[in-house]
């Protein structure tokens, strides 16, 4: 029974709680819905918050407390985890009170709200490029900040990911057999991220795809293709002369020789 008791004790008091917010939320007191806000955003209650700031920033927009309110109503929404929005309103602060005590550190969290919403490697990497734009623009806007360095980690963070979304999208069309836009895909992932990790990989993918698609050509375009392969296969060498794939690449290099006629001879002189 005692705990029969207790149960109905906290309903009454949350249906208190509940009809005192409803009753807050149709006041004209905005006076009185400011102050609540405060309070509910100190005891985390950040939707009930979130609520109130949506009623009365538009009353308190031309005046002092204008500055306080719109901070607050910035860090309700990331406290929310609703990064677009929180991205947004902390973006809207920034340019609205450049001069505002938080206008930096509000600066560097719309880059941060971005970061927060960059997806894995895989998928789309707009916000990914999109915070990269935002903390590079907060090392310029508050380059002795104590939180340059914090910015310059996430940036090479973030530009890992598009270094191994580039990889992924360069074996995609490997992988489906597509020997053609391989290499212009590997080709270009080279030229975009030349120190990725991936680089020796690449480079042979890149070699073994120009070969396969010399090798399934019909044959007035063979002789060109494995040209373009004997070239690919010198490059790679050339980097890396004890790579983890050297037997796979003498296998390429024999057919393409064969193929080519190339004098053994004159390859050891090259």
């Amino acid at each position: 029974m005692k705990i029969k008791g207790f149960i109905l004790l906290i309903l009454a008091v949350l249906a208190s709680s509940c009809g005192e917010y409803e009753k807050l939320l149709k006041s004209t007191d905005f006076e009185l819905k400011k102050e609540k806000a405060y309070e509910y955003f100190e005891a985390g209650k950040y939707v009930r918050t979130s609520e109130l700031l949506g009623q009365i920033l538009p009353r308190y927009r031309a005046t002092a407390e204008a500055e306080e309110l719109n901070w607050l109503n910035a860090r309700c929404y990331y406290n929310m985890r609703d990064y677009i929005m929180a991205g947004a309103a902390y973006k809207n602060f920034a340019e609205m009170y450049p001069y505002n005590e938080h206008a930096e550190e509000a600066t560097f969290m719309t880059a941060y709200c971005d970061y927060m919403l960059s997806p894995r490697p895989e998928l789309d990497q707009s916000y990914t490029n999109s915070a990269i734009e935002a903390f590079t623009y907060f090392q310029r806007r508050y380059p002795s900040s104590d939180k340059a360095d914090d910015a310059q980690e996430l940036i090479k963070e973030l530009e890992d990911k598009l270094v191994e979304k580039s990889y992924i999208n360069a074996r995609l069309y490997y992988d489906m057999e597509e020997y053609r836009a391989a290499v212009v895909a590997l080709d270009n992932s080279l030229k975009d991220y030349p120190e990725t990790k991936h680089r020796e990989e690449l480079m042979f993918l890149k070699l073994e795809s120009s070969y396969l698609y010399a090798l399934n050509s019909v044959v007035e375009k063979q002789q060109e293709r494995f040209q373009a392969t004997l070239d690919e296969y010198y490059s790679f060498v050339e980097e890396f002369p004890d790579s983890v794939f050297s037997k796979e690449v003498q296998k390429i290099y024999d057919t393409t020789a064969e193929y080519l006629k190339i004098d053994e001879t004159m390859v050891n002189n090259r």
